[in-house]
């Protein structure tokens, strides 16, 4: 049950009293009703995630019920905030690095270190 907090409006006396949410939040003491003090709730929402540390990102969504939008909208945030306190993606790139290992050398498409070779009728992506 929350806990609300009454003033006695002659003495300044303050009272935390135990009421249900669906109460009607009104205190009273010999006949005296005291004033509800209204303060900041004490909740907290976890949204902040560690850019470089791959568990933080488990931990933070891990039981959220976020669809794959959701993750895929939250993960290139993080590549922003990655690319912008270290310059450039380390896990982008360790993307790019597997992917062409894996593929003989061939470039992702959305890799900026492939190279653009011009021929006089043709050109071609490596």
């Amino acid at each position: 049950m929350p806990v609300y907090l009454f003033q006695h409006p002659k003495t300044g006396k303050v009272k935390e009293i135990f009421q249900s949410m669906n109460d009607n939040h009104i205190y009273s003491e010999d006949g005296i009703e005291w004033q509800r003090i209204f303060t900041i709730p004490q909740a907290s929402i976890d949204t902040e995630i560690d850019a470089f540390s791959e568990d933080s990102f488990k931990k933070k969504t891990a039981g959220k019920r976020e669809t794959l939008g959701d993750l895929m909208d939250r993960s290139k945030e993080l590549s922003e905030k990655r690319q912008s306190i270290a310059g450039t993606d380390p896990v982008q790139n360790k993307f790019f690095e597997d992917y062409s290992k894996t593929r003989k050398g061939k470039k992702h498409h959305k890799d900026p270190s492939r190279e653009i070779k011009y021929n006089k009728n043709m050109f071609s992506i490596e």
